[in-house]
């Protein structure tokens, strides 16, 4: 009989990161253009946090992993209904790390979920708080790296100069680490921070809502 629930559990764990999983996926269909943005607003990156913070531990990162790799393999469900490993080898390649990467910082801080979190209380709205804007913020880690290997060593083009709003004087120099960074900064981070704060704001409010139930099937 033990055998058999256990087995039942792991099986119901696999059904769930499968679904949230998929969750993450459909989140593509979901990009709203907006000036500015190249990218418009895209949801996957919270639909990441949010799923590896139900779960919670390490195995919240599960369905960002399973998404990403399936992803990655040509499956075309990044956000813009993209996919393949070439992905990897642009400037943007590092979000696709980032997913992972941002899911297990928000699975490990948020921490093991459980039935007892119903009960709403201020220590436990804290640590999903920062779980969340941890997570998020974590998203971008990677790629810095990337920033600064396709940007170092190159000259500033006139359009970068133009979109960051710096002397006209540099184009044609060296970008350098330094300037990879401010490229990172002014062109890949700030633009999409005040979005991703409101996205925290949602994912840690439906986290308290909805934590509980994911326990009671995942980990309770």
């Amino acid at each position: 009989m033990e055998f058999t629930i256990t087995m039942d559990k792991r099986i119901l764990r696999i059904v769930i990161v499968s679904f949230f999983a998929a969750v993450i996926c459909v989140a593509g269909f979901f990009r709203v253009p907006l000036p500015g943005l190249q990218t418009g607003v895209v949801l996957q990156n919270a639909m990441c946090v949010l799923t590896a913070i139900l779960i919670g531990g390490v195995y919240g990162a599960a369905p960002s992993a399973l998404f990403t790799l399936v992803g990655l393999l040509g499956v075309p469900i990044f956000a813009g209904w993209i996919g393949g490993f070439a992905l990897l080898a642009n400037v943007n390649g590092g979000y696709r790390i980032g997913f992972v990467f941002g899911a297990l910082v928000a699975g490990l801080l948020s921490g093991r979920s459980s039935v007892d979190e119903r009960r709403v209380s201020a220590a436990r709205v804290a640590r999903i708080s920062a779980a969340a804007l941890s997570g998020m913020l974590a998203l971008y880690i990677p790629e810095i790296f990337y920033v600064l290997a396709f940007y170092s060593g190159q000259t500033y083009s006139e359009a970068v100069v133009q979109k960051l709003g710096m002397d006209a004087a540099l184009v044609g120099q060296e970008v350098g680490a330094a300037g990879a960074l401010k490229v990172f900064v002014g062109m890949f981070f700030l633009p999409f921070l005040p979005l991703d704060l409101v996205k925290t704001v949602a994912v840690v409010l439906l986290s308290l809502r909805i934590r509980p139930v994911v326990a009671q099937y995942f980990n309770d």
